[in-house]
């Protein structure tokens, strides 16, 4: 959902598929799921108003996940900082 969310309609498809090429993309399941909800409990972000937090909840996992040097890039770097640890690099996009 964040690739998509990069999207601004002036990347040509070529260069998308430039991008995504150098990305890891992962799937997510019921465990990464758990874990989001944990994640945004513990940070006071959950309910319908926090709709958008529940996805980078789900990215907060998957970084967490990762091995070595972990940057996130998102649009909302306030709230990603309060799901990750200070390890992992949040870049607005």
């Amino acid at each position: 959902m964040i690739l998509v969310e990069a999207y601004d309609g002036r990347t040509t498809e070529q260069r998308w598929d430039w991008v995504l090429s150098r990305l890891q993309v992962v799937d997510i399941g019921k465990d990464e799921a758990r874990q989001a909800r944990r994640l945004l409990a513990d940070a006071k972000l959950h309910g319908h108003k926090y709709a958008i937090d529940a996805v980078l909840a789900v990215l907060a996992v998957i970084a967490r996940q990762q091995k070595g040097q972990v940057t996130v890039f998102t649009s909302d770097i306030d709230d990603l900082e309060k799901l990750v640890p200070d390890t992992i690099v949040v870049k607005k996009v």
